[in-house]
């Protein structure tokens, strides 16, 4: 396929995020899959969707001055995704990139928008694009050099103070990478490397979790490595979940909120396939999938139930489990490198109503666990009132509850450092991974 239709098909995948809410990373599988692409078509297209998105409020306050008036949602597109080209893509000369989008234009609308996208991109390509020190406020200059909303960025500052945002936000803007958990069970971590390299994928050693794997090339899940259920395509982050909750390979352990089943088919991984592995999902096409993942890995210890967590004690005694993991529904503010639109559709109503969700999943669960039990709690978001908050909230509606203090113990070293008060706060640039909070919690013997 000619570079030209894949900037068409780049298009197609940014008007369908913006306007009908679709996930990137789904709408972009979808047209991959469906277009049959090369390898390097599927990286340009991968590139200008997650670039024009990841930095929308940048390009737009570029483009600002040189656009008067209304124009099409489309066109608007067009012109973010070839500013990003020329702005940010060194390999991709100008005259290229003006060439397919007035092309573009031509077959989409009409010669009218032709000529004003050929005078808007060219006018830029003349004078340049704005400082950001045109900007006064420093919050401000801030969101709009690193294409953050405003308080988004207001509330990190006051969460985590200015020098920590400012490369928060600029990490998000980088390529996320792809990283993959060994099934241990079947393989070694340099088995899988090398069964990988012969099916021209390169792979190193995780620097953050021993059974990690980092990729530098291709796509892992296409491989024969991954259908043999050796691997799977996990954060190096959420590998941490199994390390808090440190199963036994008797206990018996309640996964709240496991779809797809990554964190479930790990603890079942670190049980070797023994004990019992109780997995709820409020719906039932996300059952499955857990079902499939346990299928895939060899892993037998996995019963899966379609279930809302808040109706757990409907089913299960109190005191049935030894363990429950809380991956609770969240902001997924931590994973903008992976879904970059998180950001411009969540607001802080959303953070305040998903906080009190995750409280009341807690209060379910709490009284189904042992007494010396562990309690893991965890988020792929960075935000306060959906992490410690919730935390402090629970301990103080439960006397029965205390913080783990013996968390970092059971860590990898290259995570240890980050716990402070039984609770882990991974940034997205502590160890290049996806941001995410965990919190070990005990419950009392009496």
């Amino acid at each position: 396929m000619s570079k030209k239709n894949v900037r068409n098909l780049a298009l197609d995948v940014l008007v369908d995020i913006e306007k009908k809410r679709a996930y990137s990373h789904l709408s972009l599988h979808y047209t991959i899959e469906t277009n049959k692409l090369s390898p390097q078509d599927v990286a340009l297209l991968t590139e200008l969707v997650y670039g024009t998105i990841q930095r929308r409020d940048t390009l737009d306050y570029y483009l600002q001055p040189f656009i008067k008036g209304k124009i099409e949602h489309w066109v608007r597109m067009l012109l973010r995704m070839s500013l990003y080209q020329m702005i940010y893509l060194d390999r991709i000369p100008d005259r290229a990139v003006l060439f397919e989008a007035v092309e573009i234009a031509k077959r989409r609308g009409h010669r009218g928008i032709a000529s004003l996208v050929n005078g808007v991109l060219r006018s830029i390509q003349r004078q340049g694009v704005r400082s950001f020190d045109e900007v006064k406020d420093d919050l401000e200059r801030l969101a709009v050099a690193t294409s953050h909303p405003l308080w988004l960025v207001r509330r990190w500052v006051e969460q985590f103070g200015w020098d920590e945002t400012k490369r928060m936000c600029e990490t998000n803007n980088l390529p996320p990478e792809q990283t993959a958990r060994v099934n241990t069970t079947r393989a070694t971590v340099e088995e899988v490397i090398a069964r990988l390299k012969q099916e021209d994928i390169d792979a190193v050693p995780s620097s953050v979790v021993p059974e990690g794997i980092k990729m530098t090339n291709g796509n892992a899940a296409k491989t024969n490595v991954f259908h043999e259920g050796l691997i799977t395509i996990q954060d190096e982050s959420s590998m941490l979940v199994a390390y808090a909750l440190s199963p036994n390979e008797t206990d018996v352990v309640l996964d709240c909120c496991a779809a797809p089943g990554g964190k479930t088919t790990h603890i079942a991984e670190r049980m070797n396939g023994r004990g019992r592995v109780v997995a709820l999902d409020i719906h039932d096409h996300k059952v499955n999938l857990i079902e499939q993942q346990a299928k895939r890995l060899h892993l037998s210890n996995i019963e899966a139930k379609q279930l809302d967590s808040r109706q757990a004690y409907t089913q299960f005694h109190d005191e049935t489990f030894d363990r429950i993991l809380v991956d609770a529904p969240c902001s997924g503010l931590g994973v903008i490198r992976r879904k970059p639109e998180i950001k411009y559709a969540k607001n802080e109503t959303d953070v305040a109503q998903l906080a009190d969700i995750q409280l009341d999943i807690l209060r379910a669960v709490a009284p189904l666990l042992k007494r010396g039990g562990t309690l893991v709690y965890s988020t792929c978001t960075v935000d306060r009132e959906e992490n410690e908050q919730v935390i402090a909230k629970f301990l103080h509606e439960h006397p029965q509850y205390e913080r783990d203090e013996t968390l970092a113990s059971r860590l990898p070293s290259s995570v240890a450092p980050y716990v402070h008060d039984g609770m882990l706060q991974l940034l997205p640039h502590y160890v290049c991974s996806d941001g995410f909070f965990i919190a070990t919690l005990k419950r009392k013997v009496k």
